[in-house]
């Protein structure tokens, strides 16, 4: 079953621009067209734009994926390639997601320490950066 690009669009829940985006810049080969010059894309092809876009959503670059469709393009010959540029992106993916991780705790210790403040079991956050301020402002005693 061949679908128009509203229709996939529609099933993919990606914006018809993305989709002509990513034909237009190589991404998605071998898309046929009706005799009124119309996308038609097969289920496959929903298959690889919904591959693409969580690659997207990941930050991968257009290159990397360009990349990653001329070695699939090139054949199986080329999984080797493909496997490992996908395992170094993981690398890199698995540092974000430590990042992530370490910002995530900051931000729930900080609401915990919004909470004992709005709760009266530590000072107020304002106090503590006024006193902050004003040992910033006296002059340093260099020995």
């Amino acid at each position: 079953m061949s679908y128009t690009i509203k229709e996939a669009s529609e099933r993919l829940g990606c914006p018809a621009h993305t989709i002509r985006f990513y034909e237009k810049e190589g991404l998605l080969p071998y898309i046929k067209r009706d005799r009124h010059g119309n996308r038609l894309f097969e289920q496959d092809h929903l298959d690889w734009i919904r591959l693409m876009t969580c690659f997207r959503a990941t930050g991968m670059k257009i290159s990397l994926l360009k990349q990653m469709v001329n070695l699939a393009l090139d054949g199986d010959a080329t999984i080797p390639q493909r496997k490992a540029i996908l395992n170094q992106y993981k690398e890199e993916l698995f540092r974000r997601q430590n990042e992530l991780a370490e910002a995530l705790d900051a931000v729930n210790n900080k609401l915990a320490i919004y909470e004992e403040i709005e709760e009266g079991r530590l000072p107020s956050e304002s106090r503590l950066l006024n006193q902050m301020e004003d040992r910033h402002d006296q002059p340093t005693k260099r020995e």
